[in-house]
């Protein structure tokens, strides 16, 4: 099992539906989940559907999980801040990870370059989109080193 570190890069959102009854503008942000843990991004008042975070967020990633039906992904739920009522949910995108943790245990990192999602509300209906980068960089285990058992002077062989 590798462990490391995965940064997630929210650049900004397009097309994010106004839901406010009163007309008013939506006050975007975002729930980043991955697994157990969860970061929220900054609350962007004043750009209406088209906010812009720019905004770094990071994780700890085991890979492979020991839990052999979990899956890698990272949710980002898109939320409107309120002020006298519950935040409104506004949807959801969903990136799939694995690929790219497995490249970065091969290859020492890996990177997705900011890319854009699809929206999705809770209807099932696009409702925007989401621009966001990932990149996965393994911690280099010294650990793994000192469980190689040694044999009259010789250290045992994957070979």
């Amino acid at each position: 099992m590798t462990i490391g570190i995965m940064e997630v890069l929210l650049v900004g959102a397009r097309g994010l539906k106004n839901n406010e009854f009163f007309g008013g503008g939506i006050d975007p942000y975002v729930l980043i989940q991955y697994k157990s843990q969860e970061h929220k991004s900054s609350v962007i008042r004043g750009q209406g559907g088209n906010p812009v975070w720019n905004e770094k967020f990071t994780f700890s990633v085991e890979y492979p999980s020991e839990e052999e039906d979990e899956r890698y992904k990272l949710i980002l739920n898109i939320m409107d801040k309120d002020t006298f009522s519950a935040d409104d949910y506004l949807g959801q995108a969903t990136i799939y990870l694995e690929d790219l943790l497995a490249l970065g245990v091969e290859n020492g990192n890996a990177k997705l370059h900011p890319l854009k999602y699809s929206v999705v509300s809770p209807d099932q209906n696009y409702c925007g989109e989401i621009q966001v980068g990932v990149t996965f960089t393994p911690k280099v285990q010294e650990e793994e080193e000192a469980e190689e058992e040694e044999f009259g002077g010789w250290k045992e062989s994957d070979y």
